[in-house]
């Protein structure tokens, strides 16, 4: 307990999709407290049916992802002291359909996972690879899957375009296989024709500035996979050959991959 015994005071929402509000609480202030701790202590002492999706603690599984004050957030890495007294409004994340209290149908995005075109190699690893293509692929391993990315996002959270935007997260997954030198598929096409959208992201950055492990989305993935994108399909020497050809084959992704 703090010296003065002070209290925590947070709003929480309460509630599903259709009729929720936000509820007052109060719970003992302890030096050093997280959102998450003041969640669970109302959860322990003053509202055992609060819904709150949480597992590791350690802002390692992304799993207590919410809003606080309408910004996502880990609710274990968010220290109260941060908000110095000021009214602490805590959410779900609003992208999706909420469950119920801080819990959101985030199954949209495993949806979207599955039509991501895996990994694929003709080559049997292990692999032998340069140094500076494992360097680079180091960063976009980092994503723990909190989707606070996807929740930020505009394209998804104000235009509600699911149905044809993978979203921020995916675009780094599609980033660290176009990047893999061993990996043969060719993913451009996805990512302008079918699922992926990447057209529809203006680049805001707002990405980047709420990934928790600090993943340059918009500067290493997005913008990366674009320029690919532009390169492929408004490039009049491609759109030649194209032509000529057809659609560019598997075989001919080794190149990009590997630049």
């Amino acid at each position: 307990m703090t010296a003065d015994g002070s209290a925590a005071r947070l709003k929480v929402y309460r509630g599903d999709g259709e009729n929720g509000e936000f509820v007052e609480y109060e719970t003992p202030m302890v030096t050093g407290m997280v959102v998450l701790d003041a969640i669970l202590n109302i959860q322990a002492e003053q509202e055992s049916d609060l819904a709150v999706r949480w597992n590791c603690k350690a802002a390692h599984c992304g799993s207590c992802s919410a809003e606080i004050n309408g910004v996502p957030k880990l609710l274990c890495k968010t220290r109260i002291e941060e908000y110095e007294g000021r009214e602490i409004n805590v959410q779900p994340l609003k992208a999706w359909p909420i469950i119920k209290d801080l819990v959101s149908d985030v199954s949209w995005n495993y949806e979207v996972s599955r039509s991501t075109i895996p990994f694929h190699s003709e080559q049997q690893a292990p692999f032998t690879m340069y140094e500076e293509d494992v360097e680079r692929l180091y960063e976009p391993k980092k994503c723990i899957e909190c989707f606070m990315c996807q929740d930020v996002c505009h394209v998804l959270r104000t235009h509600e375009k699911h149905d044809v935007f993978a979203g921020p997260r995916f675009f780094v997954r599609n980033q660290w296989l176009q990047m893999h030198p061993m990996d043969d598929r060719d993913r451009l096409r996805y990512l302008k024709e079918d699922r992926g959208g990447i057209q529809y992201c203006n680049i805001t950055k707002c990405c980047t500035e709420v990934c928790p492990v600090g993943i340059k989305i918009t500067d290493n993935s997005i913008i990366p996979l674009k320029e690919r994108v532009a390169d492929e399909y408004y490039d009049p020497a491609k759109w030649l050959m194209r032509k000529i050809r057809g659609r560019k084959n598997g075989a001919s992704n080794g190149s990009v991959n590997g630049s």
